[in-house]
């Protein structure tokens, strides 16, 4: 089983793995790890503030990545922001049978509520070395995006709306990790 957990920046996509990882016992690789990994490589030009440029250069990687570990009959969480909208094209059924899909953002009024929480809750797994561009009308414009984009490319996007604790625990649940693509 591989689940791909995806969204906006500081949406908690990170937290949720390392539950999930605790949980299930299913290992997870960060997307951004392998970004900095080939960045500080040498290996591309790109910075880590090419986010659009990156979706196109890691999801190839990612992609073969997740058909090995398919192939391989192995469970991974794939968790990060570089997954394009349409990436369900990129796998044949007997693949996509095997992924489960989580898109994670927060509204307006979410982000206006616990701005503050946001940014204190920012390095709760992994530290954050600079978050000086993070802004509330940044991370509204960052989680709009993504509300938009997966929205229309057909995927269900789970809203954080009042409460994160709230909004994922019922992904904790095993019949929803196991039965249900999200």
């Amino acid at each position: 089983m591989i689940v791909i957990i995806t969204g906006a920046s500081h949406s908690g996509k990170t937290v949720l793995a390392q539950r999930m990882l605790e949980k299930y016992k299913y290992p997870y690789v960060s997307i951004d790890h392998l970004k900095m990994g080939l960045i500080r490589s040498g290996n591309t030009s790109f910075t880590p503030e090419d986010d659009d440029e990156l979706v196109g250069y890691l999801w190839p990687i990612v992609r073969e990545m997740i058909k090995t570990a398919i192939e391989n009959r192995q469970n991974l969480i794939v968790e990060g922001c570089y997954i394009p909208y349409d990436w369900r094209k990129d796998f044949d059924d007997e693949f996509l049978s095997e992924i489960r899909f989580i898109c994670l953002a927060m509204t307006d009024s979410y982000i206006d509520a616990h701005f503050d929480d946001i940014m204190n809750h920012g390095s709760d797994i992994e530290c954050r070395l600079d978050d000086s561009c993070c802004t509330a009308n940044w991370l509204k414009e960052g989680n709009q995006k993504v509300i938009e984009g997966f929205g229309q490319a057909g995927e269900r996007v789970l809203l954080i709306k009042e409460d994160y604790e709230s909004a994922i625990s019922e992904l904790l649940k095993e019949e929803h990790l196991c039965g249900r693509v999200y």
